[in-house]
């Protein structure tokens, strides 16, 4: 990259906020950190990236972090809205209830609940990428390589999801009610409450339940979601936490797979976006429940003990049906139909001790944090056979498909399809080391244990371990003055792949390696934060089919492939972000990201993720009156599809697109408000995802929502 590009971007990032430092007046900023959190686009600090809690000018990687103002002013209700309105990260929507996350190019492997990483199959999806917001104060997200805090995963981001806490000794809360396009009802209660006098012992409790349709005919969604936390102080410096939380999901008309992006004569469809493949009787559900207790204790010295235990419940039960091929233009012919039902669960078991605090070496003050990991996730699915007698019914004319015509098959019982147990132990530390006044340096490293077995009704049982893989972490900061600081870090992440040499030997687990140096901002005693950086990615170990091997001779085992290990993907790029306050009332987030990548071969990597993504949001306080919106544009994408007809190039592609947002809200009175939101302004049609083998999915038309709130 080129000098004069860094430093147009940096210009770009910085000035805004210098120029909010230099005219604001200072008393309009003097507030306490805990309000910091309530009413701002950022935050003080975090722990997502390393496990020293440190401020984000502080921490020498990339760190968004959606507040809760955000998530209420721009009405996001899921993971996924979070995702699609977060700096450098992308939804890959392949599905009306299947995504993935990516970012820096590359697949966001696990979902993080107050730092505990809960990995997830992608293709046996239980629900969480449209798992419900309620239960979380902010999401923070950590771009980059993580393996410090996630241990095994792709170099991509980690993101983080923060439950809220029961930290009220009174009675507060709110309730509210909201309605939306496509017949949507939502209402949500949060209830915090002391339970003895001296607020010793708190409690939460929040619930919400949601009804709607969906722009995709046949489509009904209705979620359930309840939380519950206590929180007890059984001495000045000890808490003891605990809660439990349910989320349920009953979609039905999902579709599974998506839309031809061809006709058989190599001419485009052009599908209107209320249309599905589905039928009335499939259904998706998916269930998560969540039982944690943390307990922590802070001693005379500074330092902080801490141990903690969650228990995860994930299921899922579906009964689908998939249409493949392509259809005439003419007579809607040619498609094929299959049924699927499965059921599926992941019960995952975490336990983590971490201790923390300051200590003394040649004169200088410092910071340490040591801790322990244990992770065992046991994964299991069923299918059941579908039944249609002699055969399928033909599912006729595409062009005209009605899904409430095509029959439901008789299901058959219960059959094991697939399982494996994935166990991780961890041993990490990490140490802030006070070089001089403005020089930090961060230096830490985790060792993992992985264990993971396997097999499934159409592969042998396989097994993947490895002892002591090390995964270092390293950082400098540099205070350039007291609002501006430079960085520059290296961090790796490993990722099991179940491929064997020659010689029958698994291969070594591929590296991702992240290199990252920048310029962070803070303001208005940290109100505001900027941040400007540079990043470099290069995975190593990354299996090649190289030849056949008859590993019995004769014997009954047909020959099988073997690998060598290669040097992988790499991705460069860069990003800036401003988020925070920038004036009285005045709130704004900012963000932009651009990479490019190749495989080793030179060929470029998943180029159906967006390569240039710019964010923006702002909200604006006038007395009674909130107004705000935004922006969310996304670069040009494209795929080659080997399915294609043959009088095409194959190429499937959508051009750069923005969306636009709008918010207002009215306070009728100190505790009641009114909300209204409008996403997808322009009604732009645009693609959640389209894949290499030539199907579509359509991401949301434009939709209106109002809400009531009362908060007392």
């Amino acid at each position: 990259m080129k000098m004069k590009q860094i430093a147009a971007l940096v210009a770009m990032a910085f000035p805004l906020a210098v120029v909010a430092q230099d005219s604001a007046v200072l008393p309009q900023i003097q507030v306490t950190a805990q309000k910091l959190d309530e009413t701002s686009y950022t935050v003080d600090k975090g722990r997502t990236a390393t496990p020293l809690s440190i401020s984000l000018r502080d921490t020498p990687q990339s760190v968004s972090v959606i507040t809760q103002q955000r998530i209420e002013d721009q009405g996001l209700q899921t993971v996924t809205d979070v995702v699609n309105n977060v700096t450098g990260v992308s939804v890959n929507q392949y599905e009306t209830h299947r995504a993935g996350f990516t970012a820096r190019g590359f697949d966001i492997d696990n979902l993080q609940i107050d730092g505990v990483p809960t990995s997830w199959e992608q293709a046996w999806s239980s629900g969480e990428v449209i798992g419900s917001l309620a239960l979380y104060e902010r999401v923070e997200v950590v771009r980059g390589a993580t393996g410090l805090m996630t241990g095994a995963g792709n170099p991509s981001a980690a993101i983080n999801l923060v439950r809220k806490r029961a930290t009220s000794k009174d009675l507060t809360g709110s309730a509210e009610i909201g309605i939306g396009r496509w017949n949507e009802r939502r209402a949500q209660v949060d209830v915090s409450t002391g339970l003895n006098a001296a607020g010793t012992v708190r409690a939460r409790v929040i619930g919400e339940v949601q009804r709607s349709d969906s722009w995709s005919k046949l489509r009904e969604n209705k979620s359930n979601t309840y939380y519950a936390t206590v929180e007890a102080d059984l001495a000045p410096r000890t808490v003891l936490s605990a809660g439990l939380s349910r989320q349920k999901d009953d979609p039905k008309g999902p579709m599974w797979g998506g839309l031809p992006a061809w006709y058989t004569d190599g001419s485009k469809p052009g599908w209107d976006v209320s249309k599905t493949s589905s039928a009335d009787w499939t259904r998706w559900e998916t269930e998560y429940e969540n039982a944690f207790a943390n307990l922590e204790h802070g001693f005379d010295n500074g330092w902080k003990l801490r141990a903690s235990y969650s228990r995860g419940d994930r299921k899922a039960d579906s009964a689908l049906l998939y249409l493949s091929g392509l259809p005439d233009r003419v007579t809607g012919l040619g498609m094929a139909a299959f049924a699927g039902s499965y059921k599926v669960s992941t019960k995952q078991d975490d336990f983590s001790l971490h201790a923390s605090g300051p200590f003394e070496l040649a004169g200088r003050k410092h910071e340490a944090a040591i801790g322990y990991a244990h992770s065992k996730q046991k994964f299991h699915t069923q299918s059941r056979a579908a039944d249609y007698g002699s055969a399928y019914p033909p599912v006729g004319d595409f062009n005209n498909w009605d899904g409430t015509k095509y029959p439901e098959p008789v299901w058959g019982p219960l059959a094991f399809y697939e399982a494996n147990v994935t166990k991780q132990d961890a041993v990490y530390g990490v140490a802030r080391f006070s070089l001089s006044d403005p020089l930090k340096a961060i230096i830490g490293a985790r060792v993992t244990n992985y264990d993971k077995s396997g097999t499934s009704a159409w592969v042998p049982p396989y097994r993947m371990k490895y002892d002591h893989e090390l995964t270092p972490y390293a950082g400098l900061v540099y205070d350039i003055n007291e609002n501006l600081s430079t960085y520059v870090s290296y961090t790796d992440i490993f990722q099991m792949q179940n491929r064997r040499d020659k010689a029958g030997a698994m291969l070594d687990p591929i590296v991702g390696k992240s290199t990252e140096a920048g310029v962070k901002g803070e303001f208005f005693d940290g109100r505001l934060n900027a941040s400007f950086a540079v990043f470099k990615i290069k995975q190593d170990n990354l299996a090649q089919e190289v030849d056949l091997v008859d590993r019995d001779g004769d014997g009954p085992l047909a020959p099988e492939a073997y690998y060598r290990a290669a040097k992988g993907a790499k991705t460069d790029g860069f990003e800036f972000e401003v988020s925070g306050e920038l004036a009285r009332g005045w709130n704004a987030t900012a963000g932009y990201s651009q990479f490019s990548g190749k495989e080793a071969n030179g060929s470029e990597i998943n180029t159906v993720y967006p390569r240039k993504l710019f964010r923006v949001f702002t909200t604006y306080r006038l007395d009674a009156l909130t107004v705000g919106g935004g922006v969310n544009w996304e670069g040009r994408t494209y795929t080659l599809d080997p399915a294609a007809p043959a009088n095409t190039n194959g190429r499937i592609e959508q051009d750069a697109f923005a969306l636009v947002n709008l918010m207002a809200r009215y306070d009728i009175n100190q505790h009641l408000s009114a909300q209204l939101n409008v996403n997808n302004l322009f009604d732009k049609q645009h693609f959640g995802m389209f894949s290499a083998y030539g199907a579509i999915t359509y991401a949301a038309p434009r939709s209106v929502s109002a809400s009531l709130k009362y908060r007392f």
